[in-house]
C-alpha cells in the first residue's frame, strides 16, 4: 500500500468479522535447524508429467512439477555472474535507493531518484533494474554491475513493473490510473493501455504456462485474470471479506495454486486459476503483505507488516508450520530471498529500516537503518533464468 495514495481510500471501511471462517494453522518445521534451505535437491518431476505447452516465445518449463527449479543456488544466468550481490531498497518519501552491502549489513551507497520510488523491478533479460517513480511518473534504470542511475525514462503512474513470460512485454500497474499498460520491454513505448474497473492494480503472477495472470486490485478489493497474449482481462472476482485489501501475488511450485496476501483480511486467499473461482482464506497473521518462495520450493515466507511477523507456510503439508516474530516488532513489508537461500530480506516500512532474517531459524540477523517510507526492495542477483518483475520473480 503507497503511502500517499492510499490515504484518501484507507479511511472507509473496517475489516467485519468474516474472519471467523478461518483459523490459523500451526505445527512443528521439519526442517533441521543447521540445515540452509537452499541446499536440498529439487523436487523432481514425475515421468508422466505432460510436456507444458506455453505462451508462444516463453522458455521451456524445465520441471513441471516445479516452476521455480531454476532458482535453485548457483544457477545464475551468465549474464548476472559478474554482478556485485547488493539490497537495493527505495525509499518511497525520501526519493532515493538505498544500497546495501549483504555481506556486512552496511549501507554503501544512496541514490537519488525520482518522486515517490516504490518498487525496483529486475528487467526480464536481468540486465536492468528499474526504480518505479510512482509520483514522478517516470523509471530510473540502474546498472547492476556499476551500481549507477541512468536517465529516467518517461512511464506515467508506474506502482509496480512486471514483465510477460515471452519477454515481449512491460506490464506497468498503472493503479491510479486504472489500466494496465502493456509496453515495449526495452523502449518502454506503450503498445496497449488496457482499462480496468477495478481500484488500485497492484502485483500479479503468472500462470505456470505464462498465458494468463492474476492481479490484485487492492482499494476495490478485487482479483482479476487476464489473458496474456490477448491483453484482456477475462475473469474478475469480488473478495469475500468487507474492506479487504489484496496485495502481493504468488503462483504455487507446481501451478495448481495462486496465493494473495490481503492486509485487511490478515491473511493469503488460496485461488484455483485455471478455474478462477472463489478463493479460500487463510490466516496469517495481521497486515499479511508480501509473499516470498524459499530457494528448495518447499516453503513461502509471508510478511504481516500490522504485526511485525513472519508467517510461515508449506507447500506440501499445506498449512502453517512457522510464525517468526521480530524482535521489539516492526513492519515487514516488500523484500525477497538472499542467492543462496539463507537470508529473507524485507524492508521496514513505517520504520525506516531493513530486517535481514535467518530462514532455518528465524532469527534476525541484522536491522538497517535506510530512508523513510522503504517499500519494494530488491535482492540482487539472483538465480534464475529471466525476471517477470515485482522485486524479483524468476522463473
Amino acid at each position: 500500500m503507497r503511502t500517499t495514495k492510499a490515504a484518501r481510500r484507507l479511511a472507509a471501511g473496517a475489516v467485519l468479522t468474516a474472519l471467523a471462517l478461518v483459523s490459523a494453522c500451526s505445527g512443528r518445521a521439519e526442517h533441521h535447524e543447521n540445515e540452509a534451505l537452499g541446499s536440498k535437491p529439487p523436487v523432481q518431476p514425475q515421468a508422466n508429467e505432460a510436456r507444458v505447452n506455453v505462451l508462444p516465445g516463453m522458455p521451456p518449463v524445465e520441471d513441471p512439477a516445479d516452476i521455480y527449479s531454476a532458482d535453485r543456488p548457483g544457477r545464475f544466468s551468465p549474464v548476472v555472474r559478474d554482478f556485485p550481490s547488493r539490497v537495493y531498497v527505495p525509499n518511497t518519501n525520501s526519493d532515493t535507493v538505498t544500497v546495501i552491502d549483504p555481506a556486512t549489513y552496511k549501507v554503501i551507497d544512496t541514490i537519488p531518484v525520482g518522486r515517490q520510488p516504490q518498487h525496483v523491478v529486475p528487467s526480464w533479460d536481468l540486465k536492468t533494474l528499474w526504480v518505479n517513480n510512482d509520483l514522478g511518473n517516470s523509471l530510473t534504470p540502474l546498472d547492476p554491475r556499476t551500481g549507477k542511475a541512468g536517465k529516467p525514462v518517461d512511464v506515467h503512474d508506474p506502482y509496480n513493473l512486471y514483465f510477460t513470460p515471452d519477454g515481449k512485454y512491460a506490464v506497468v500497474m498503472a493503479s491510479m490510473d486504472r489500466q494496465l499498460v502493456f509496453r515495449d520491454a526495452h523502449t518502454m513505448k506503450t503498445v496497449k493501455a488496457l482499462p480496468v474497473s477495478c481500484y488500485g492494480v497492484n502485483h500479479a503472477d503468472f500462470s505456470r504456462d505464462g498465458r494468463y495472470f492474476i492481479v490484485s486490485c487492492e482499494f476495490s478489493g478485487e482479483i482479476l485474470k487476464v489473458d496474456t497474449a490477448r491483453m484482456r482481462v477475462v475473469g474478475q472476482e469480488k473478495l469475500p471479506v468487507h474492506g479487504s485489501m489484496p496485495q502481493d501475488v504468488k503462483v504455487s511450485p507446481d501451478g495448481k495454486r495462486f496465493y494473495i496476501a490481503d492486509m485487511m483480511a490478515n491473511g493469503v486467499w488460496v485461488l484455483d486459476g485455471d478455474r478462477f473461482t472463489m478463493p479460500t482464506l487463510l490466516y496469517t497473521g495481521k497486515g499479511a503483505h508480501g509473499l516470498y518462495v524459499s530457494r528448495d520450493s518447499r516453503e513461502m515466507y509471508i510478511s504481516n507488516r500490522g504485526e511485525g511477523t513472519i508467517s510461515v507456510f508449506d507447500f506440501a503439508r499445506n498449512k502453517l508450520t512457522k510464525k517468526w516474530e521480530l524482535p521489539g516488532g516492526g513492519s515487514p513489508d516488500m523484500g525477497g530471498v538472499s542467492a543462496d537461500g539463507k537470508v529473507l530480506w524485507l524492508s521496514g516500512r513505517y520504520d525506516a529500516e531493513v530486517y535481514a532474517i535467518d530462514t532455518r531459524t528465524g532469527k534476525e540477523l541484522a536491522r538497517i537503518p535506510v530512508g523513510s517510507g522503504p517499500h519494494g526492495l530488491a535482492v540482487y542477483p539472483q538465480p534464475g533464468r529471466y525476471s517477470l518483475g515485482h522485486t524479483g520473480v524468476f522463473r
